[in-house]
């Protein structure tokens, strides 16, 4: 996949991503900061994920742009660690085993056939109805899933539709994502 972002990108939108999370835990104060770099600029989707000892700590993030990609990284770093529905706020004592990833989405289109999905290079959007639910590349990466398997437990498990909802009609949606941690 072709790099969108420069090194020096990638590691200021990490500094503001623990910066944030620091601030926000220890404070409650959400952090302002100035980015001149058109890069940041751009309105794009992101997803800021944590990890504690290697597990799951908290994923939260916007699959379409709605400002600035270095704020949308600060808002997501904030919900991640304080508004993901499975674990409770991430705590003061916590934030020096916390690592910080970050996902930098391109603009989802849409698919009709299952076949076009590649395991580790899409992530997957599935909607029926009122339903629906996102899956990142790199789920398929850390799972070792097949593409059956890989959209059964989207279906299922994160849009909480029947499992075979994708092969019965469910809209499809694929994108790629930069991903990039410290």
């Amino acid at each position: 996949m072709v790099e969108l972002l420069t090194e020096k990108q990638k590691k200021r939108l990490l500094e503001i991503a623990r910066q944030t999370i620091e601030a926000y835990v220890r404070t409650g104060e959400r952090l302002d900061f100035e980015e001149g770099d058109p890069a940041l600029l751009e309105e794009k989707g992101a997803f800021v994920t944590l990890h504690l000892h290697k597990d799951l700590r908290g994923c939260i993030g916007n699959i379409i742009g709605q400002g600035p990609l270095y704020l949308t990284v600060r808002d997501m770093a904030i919900a991640s660690a304080t508004e993901d529905p499975r674990f409770s706020p991430v705590k003061e004592s916590e934030l020096n085993d916390i690592d910080i990833e970050i996902s930098v989405l391109s603009i989802p289109s849409k698919t009709t056939d299952p076949e076009t999905i590649q395991m580790g290079k899409h992530g997957v959007i599935v909607r029926q109805g009122l339903r629906g639910g996102v899956y990142l590349p790199q789920v398929a990466t850390e799972t070792g899933w097949s593409r059956d398997e890989f959209l059964t437990s989207l279906c299922a498990q994160k849009a909480g539709l029947a499992p075979d909802a994708w092969k019965k009609g469910a809209e499809l949606e694929i994108f790629t994502a930069e991903v990039f941690s410290e």
